[in-house]
């Protein structure tokens, strides 16, 4: 290995250092207590070292926001071998939800705070990650379109319909705005809910 690309190579990985020691932080103290001499004391380095990676705290928490949306389609994989459109459909909102109540911090970074879109609006690049995720479930709507289980329309219009409808719910489970209900209650409302509105998909689009 040459002298440049070990340099790369130390670069990437004091990068990942950080960014792993910043979500360590922000999953156990939040986004207000996060700050660059935090990571910094985390991993044992300067302040100073910090900014030679990210400019500042909210172009390390999209470099997190980057990461949760990776790992969020990790989770969407085996999905992609299916072969019925609906199936596939009702399986992508089961894994959306499941990933939301498994990582609820990271959910923050990608749909609820706004310290990674902050920074975004700074760069010219199109929000690529959620847009990917976006396409994928265009694509599978598509499908069903395409199937005949969805009557002929815009297919970005069914998906942000379904994506709104989906993330709203688990965004009240994640955000606690259910404990009226007990743990059981909960999980049975959630579950009823979304076999209803799968169903109502099938019959109204």
């Amino acid at each position: 290995m040459g002298i440049v690309e070990r340099k790369e190579r130390e670069k990437e990985d004091m990068r990942r250092r950080i960014v792993d020691a910043a979500r360590h932080l922000y999953v156990l103290n939040g986004f207000e207590k996060l700050s660059i001499r935090a990571i910094a004391e985390e991993i044992e380095y300067s302040a100073a070292t910090i900014y030679l990676y990210f400019k500042d705290k909210n172009e390390v928490m999209y470099a997190i926001h980057q990461q949760a949306f990776s790992k969020m389609m990790q989770e969407f994989q085996p999905i992609v071998s299916m072969t019925d459109p609906f199936e596939k459909l009702v399986m992508m909102g089961r894994k959306y939800t499941q990933f939301a109540m498994e990582n609820p911090e990271l959910f923050d970074v990608m749909f609820i705070i706004t310290a990674p879109m902050d920074t975004l609006e700074c760069r010219e690049e199109i929000w690529s990650e959620g847009r990917i995720a976006f396409n994928m479930l265009v694509q599978v709507v598509q499908e069903c379109i395409n199937a005949g289980i969805f009557q002929p329309q815009d297919p970005e219009v069914a998906a942000m319909m379904i994506w709104s409808t989906i993330h709203g719910y688990t965004a009240l489970f994640i955000r606690k705005r259910m404990n009226m209900f007990s743990d059981q209650r909960r999980a049975e409302l959630m579950e009823q809910a979304f076999a209803l509105f799968c169903d109502s998909l099938r019959k109204s689009l």
